[in-house]
């Protein structure tokens, strides 16, 4: 048991809340629904709060979620413990999840993977996630480490500064000679068509209030394309215009295929990395890969 809170239950309300159901986690732990309802149930008494909500599939309070982050760091211990111990057996890999935003995923993120040393025998699980929203999964416990905007720790895990990734506003030569001239650029840009990620995409519209004062946004002409590649090359053919990695620009820009209709406006995103606080050689070698990565992909 940890403090008092017994490690049977624990795993178990972990277990009903990955397989999303009580009759899903019996049958994964190999006991019977009426023994997973019992030890949730004792579980909320010992905590004194409501730790599911019972829907299909159930859900986690926000109590909950606390417990089950738990739940995952101490099955993280424990696997870090039985391999230094040499008492795995199974010759499994270890399981590393990560979040990380596309962009990152498209132009340097890959290549951490490749400096993590391969004895290691680590399986890795990217969720791809906005950095404005990253941190949520590591909040969750859904993540172990997340790429993140935040400079603010998560409760449980510690930050590390990486740097900053550029973003330039781009268009096509084509799109930019018909909308974006013959008027002052703040205001032919609010009305241009526009390229964004998804619906929570609001890096273009703060990008038109930065010129504007605070005024209004991008357009409500906008087409969504939520892969970072798709981002950059619907922007090249000239659907719309669209702040690009720096990385992902200069080639294109080179080409031929992109204009900076505003030069000297490039936009820095900080990004940080956060991990749980745990002593684990599996999470240390991965955060050691990122620095090094990301100290030569993104700006100081």
């Amino acid at each position: 048991m940890i403090g008092e809170l017994p490690l049977d239950q624990v795993r178990t309300l972990l277990a009903v809340v990955d397989e999303g159901t009580f009759d899903a986690a019996a049958a994964a732990l190999h006991v019977t629904p009426s023994a997973v309802s019992q030890r949730v149930k004792a579980l909320e008494q010992r905590t004194g709060r409501v730790l599911l909500l019972r829907t299909k599939p159930v859900r986690p309070t926000e109590s909950g979620l606390v417990l089950v982050r738990l739940a995952r760091q101490v099955a993280r211990l424990e696997r870090d413990a039985h391999a230094e111990l040499g008492l795995s057996g199974t010759g499994e890999p270890v399981r590393v999840t990560i979040a990380v935003n596309a962009d990152s995923l498209a132009t340097w993120f890959l290549d951490v993977l490749t400096r993590v040393p391969g004895e290691l025998r680590l399986c890795f699980e990217l969720r791809r996630e906005d950095e404005d929203h990253t941190a949520t999964l590591l909040r969750d416990g859904a993540v172990m480490a997340a790429v993140t905007s935040s400079p603010d720790p998560v409760p449980g895990c510690s930050v590390r500064a990486l740097g900053r990734m550029r973003y330039l506003p781009v268009a096509a030569p084509e799109f930019a000679a018909r909308y974006l001239t013959g008027a002052p650029l703040p205001d032919v840009l609010a009305e241009a068509p526009v390229i964004v990620f998804d619906r929570r995409d609001d890096f273009q519209d703060a990008f038109v209030r930065r010129l504007r004062d605070g005024d209004g946004g991008a357009s409500a002409l906008r087409h969504h394309v939520p892969t970072s590649e798709g981002f950059a090359e619907a922007v090249a053919a000239g659907l719309g215009w669209g702040m690009v990695p720096e990385a992902q620009a200069r080639p294109l820009l080179r080409a031929g295929r992109l204009v900076e209709p505003a030069p000297g406006q490039a936009v820095d995103v900080p990004l940080y990395w956060q991990q749980w606080r745990l002593d684990s050689p599996a999470l240390a070698a991965v955060a050691d890969a990122v620095a090094t990565t990301a100290a030569q992909a993104l700006r100081g």
